[in-house]
């Protein structure tokens, strides 16, 4: 079958011939018709990953949409190593499997849902948003920060702010709820440019870039507000003193999306889809070829501003 296929750690995929995976009392094969590229694939490939790194040679991708053996369209996040989700075909385990509710809804839509979608949703669910509250989304240009500040809405949240580097995608922010903008320009005083926004402090912060963004934030913040960190865009590391912390009595919490309960998981999963169906959540997608992955893996690595979808069936350009 075809696949992009990781040789080396840290390497670009290359797209090429693989072993078709055959069902057994691991997981069973399923047609792949997206899959969706993420960080954490970036990061898993490098090598250095704390979650470990894939063998050599594998298929890359960590989530993908496609078709049982018996016909279901379902979703899948944890493919069996070394078969990943770029292929045309997948190894899964059954219980990892998300039935795709809503057929209306498109496979590259679906995956936006998926790594990205969830975790946005989840960490808004571990923030416990109050009906009326502020939240400030870090990171707004990408795909957890498109999803966050729409489901922020959905989830009850009074004032959402936007906060990103990119011009155009604070503009689309906007389009999709943010009711404020905040540019990150070094130029500025982020500190005071969240106090403005947020109108005197943000109640849940969602902070995939850490570093400077997430300290500036948390001096922002109002006093009893979470902050949950699921990313490291901006740096590893973060300086904030005690008394910021104790002073507002804040709660900074950590979240993955592999921490949480497949049942969990599954039900925000089919709560998003849902919504899209209804036209109440949407996301920016861009679907690619197979064969032109690499191409793909090397603009991911750059940080895209919609999902990057690969199709097995679709031509390339």
């Amino acid at each position: 079958m075809r696949a992009a296929i990781l040789r080396e750690h840290g390497a670009i995929p290359e797209v090429g011939d693989f072993d078709e995976p055959a069902p057994d009392e691991h997981g069973q094969v399923v047609e792949v018709l997206a899959a969706g590229l993420n960080p954490v694939d970036i990061a898993l490939a490098s090598g250095t990953f704390y979650g470990g790194a894939p063998p050599l040679p594998s298929v890359v991708g960590k989530e993908g949409v496609g078709r049982t053996a018996g016909g279901d369209r379902v979703y899948f996040d944890t493919p069996l190593a070394p078969y990943g989700s770029v292929a045309e075909r997948a190894k899964v385990h059954a219980a990892s499997l998300f039935p795709v509710p809503e057929e209306d809804v498109a496979d590259e839509l679906v995956l936006a849902f998926g790594i990205a979608g969830l975790a946005a949703w989840l960490s808004l669910e571990k923030a416990e948003v109050q009906e009326g509250e502020t939240v400030l989304v870090l990171g707004a240009s990408g795909m957890v920060g498109q999803i966050a500040v729409q489901a922020a809405k959905l989830l009850g949240a009074g004032r959402v702010v936007a906060a990103a580097r990119d011009e155009a995608a604070l503009t689309r922010a906007g389009e999709l709820g943010a009711d404020a903008a905040v540019k990150l320009d070094s130029a500025q005083d982020f500190t005071e440019a969240f106090r403005e926004a947020t109108v005197g402090g943000p109640d849940v912060i969602i902070d995939p870039l850490w570093g400077e963004p997430a300290t500036a934030a948390l001096r922002a913040a109002a006093k009893g507000a979470r902050l949950v960190q699921i990313g490291q865009s901006a740096g590893a590391e973060a300086t904030i003193s005690s008394a910021a912390v104790r002073g507002k009595a804040l709660s900074i919490l950590g979240h993955t999306n592999f921490a949480v309960p497949v049942s969990e998981r599954r039900a925000a999963f089919t709560r998003m889809v849902r919504l899209a169906a209804a036209g109440e959540l949407t996301a920016e997608v861009e679907t690619v070829a197979l064969e032109d992955a690499a191409a793909a893996w090397a603009r991911q690595q750059a940080g895209p501003k919609a999902k990057l979808v690969i199709v097995p069936g679709q031509g390339s350009l």
